[in-house]
């Protein structure tokens, strides 16, 4: 027997769980060497990103526009992964798959205000290099340091509100059938259609969002790209463009190891997917980007590796000072 909360909400019962059964894999066996992948790939992540933060916290040189939407990134990568990995090894690996009502809108809160936040963040990194590349005289001009703050500031209030709008909508569903999402997590999909009272508004918000979060995103980054493109055959110097192409290439490639499995599962063909593909689709592509980012992004450009070094000779010449 399910146990049930009923609370008056405009006149109307609203029936709450206690608790939802987050179901995970189908007919899958042995996932647990899945889970414990992730796992490894998660330690990396907030390996690379709490060194890359370090970093650029450390080395004035890199107090810059563009390394706040570096530093901006990392963040999200180490809150979105840690919204997701955690909580799962306690739901398969410690066999608990019973999260509360409230734990579960948390849950669902924080994730996908994470999730927001890297497809807002990877924007503003392509805003960044158009005006960089296409505008080279205007750039510190017009990014700096407190525009890019404003910047990140205003993206961060639009993913928080924007998923408080949705996980307000789910709260007023009624859950009195299945409990059991068909998810490795409180994933909003999966959920809102477990109600048994109308859940248009939660419909519109699930072909909505990412629509706002990915698509449109993704279509900026798009445009950004061909006036890159454009701006650098008018670069006679090879060299040059050469070197242009190079800050571009990194961030090209972060966003495809996003937008693609991401806008597959939460766009093209997302109610319809295979629960175990939706699984591994949007699992891989939550965990993997912010194990790749440090290394794709950060530690592969010129400029940060020589603040690395910058760093470990300074170390390096205290150490013995200290000793003595």
């Amino acid at each position: 027997m399910i146990p049930l909360n009923s609370i008056i909400f405009f006149n109307a019962t609203i029936v709450r769980p206690e608790f939802f059964f987050i179901s995970g894999f189908s007919g899958i066996p042995h996932t647990k060497y899945f889970y414990m992948f992730l796992c490894f790939v998660y330690t990396l992540s907030v390996l690379g990103n709490t060194f890359v933060m370090f970093v650029i916290y450390a080395d004035h040189c890199l107090h810059s526009p563009k390394y706040i939407a570096v530093f901006n990134l990392a963040v999200t990568d180490l809150c979105v992964s840690t919204a997701l990995v955690p909580p799962l090894i306690d739901t398969f690996l410690f066999k608990s798959q019973l999260i509360s009502y409230e734990a579960c809108l948390t849950n669902m809160f924080f994730f996908f205000a994470f999730l927001t936040m890297q497809s807002f963040t990877l924007t503003v990194m392509s805003y960044d290099r158009c005006v960089a590349i296409c505008f080279p005289l205007r750039y510190n001009e017009i990014v700096t340091n407190k525009s890019m703050l404003v910047i990140t500031a205003v993206t961060w209030i639009i993913a928080g509100l924007a998923n408080v709008i949705a996980v307000l909508f789910i709260s007023r569903l009624s859950f009195c059938k299945s409990i059991a999402i068909n998810s490795y997590f409180c994933d909003h999909g999966p959920t809102f259609r477990l109600a048994c009272n109308d859940n248009t508004p939660s419909n519109v918000i699930g072909w909505s969002s990412p629509v706002l979060v990915f698509w449109l995103p993704l279509l900026f980054i798009i445009g950004t790209y061909i006036s890159i493109a454009r701006a650098l055959f008018k670069i006679a110097a090879a060299s040059e463009r050469l070197k242009a192409m190079k800050t571009c290439t990194s961030h090209l490639i972060l966003v495809g190891l996003f937008y693609l499995p991401v806008c597959v599962t939460y766009g093209a063909i997302g109610p319809t997917i295979h629960q175990n593909i939706r699984i591994i689709n949007t699992s891989l592509a939550t965990i993997l980007p912010p194990m790749l980012n440090p290394i794709i992004y950060s530690l592969k450009t010129d400029e940060f590796t020589e603040c690395i070094k910058k760093l470990y000779r300074r170390n390096k010449i205290h150490i013995p000072v200290w000793n003595k």
